[in-house]
């Protein structure tokens, strides 16, 4: 599935494949394309994933200047807002349901898009990025504490290279 999520409206534009190859994200590209008003800046947020850096999709972004590419970070999806509205199309539409079916699935996630299109809310940060930034760093300083403080050393060595093991 490939979604694309307006951050102002949080109308999602959908396809879902089969496949993800670059021929198959190059026609997502189109449907965006077809639907964004000719007079606006397209800005498309979108992780390394290969399929997204194809010379298909070099020369396609490179043929629309109105489109801007931003690449998250190794691990930094969780900045982009789309992968926010696929956790909440996982939490209340698939894992909430019975398929039997690919297809089956393809329905529920079909009707979960337009349920969520006919009244969409766009969501909010509740933090500053100054707020979230401090958090990070609090987690990051809690975890090296943590691998500093259980570091216990296998073996001690005394004189000479003969080592003394710990009971």
């Amino acid at each position: 599935m490939f979604a694309a999520l307006n951050v102002k409206t949080s109308r999602v534009i959908s396809q879902l494949h089969r496949r993800h190859r670059s021929v198959e994200f190059r026609k997502f590209l189109d449907a965006i394309e077809a639907e964004a008003p000719p007079h606006f800046d397209v800005h498309i947020i979108m992780d390394n994933y290969g399929t997204h850096k194809t010379p298909l999709i070099r020369r396609w972004f490179a043929k629309r200047p109105r489109f801007h590419v931003h690449y998250t970070p190794t691990y930094g999806s969780w900045i982009n807002l789309v992968e926010r509205w696929f956790a909440e199309l996982t939490n209340k539409q698939i894992r909430r349901g019975v398929h039997r079916s690919v297809r089956e699935l393809e329905a529920a996630i079909r009707e979960f898009i337009a349920a969520h299109n006919e009244t969409p809310k766009p969501f909010v940060w509740t933090k500053t990025a100054d707020q979230i930034l401090a958090s990070i760093a609090r987690y990051a300083q809690r975890k090296v504490i943590t691998r500093r403080s259980t570091r216990i050393p296998s073996r001690i060595f005394g004189s000479g290279s003969t080592p003394i093991r710990h009971p």
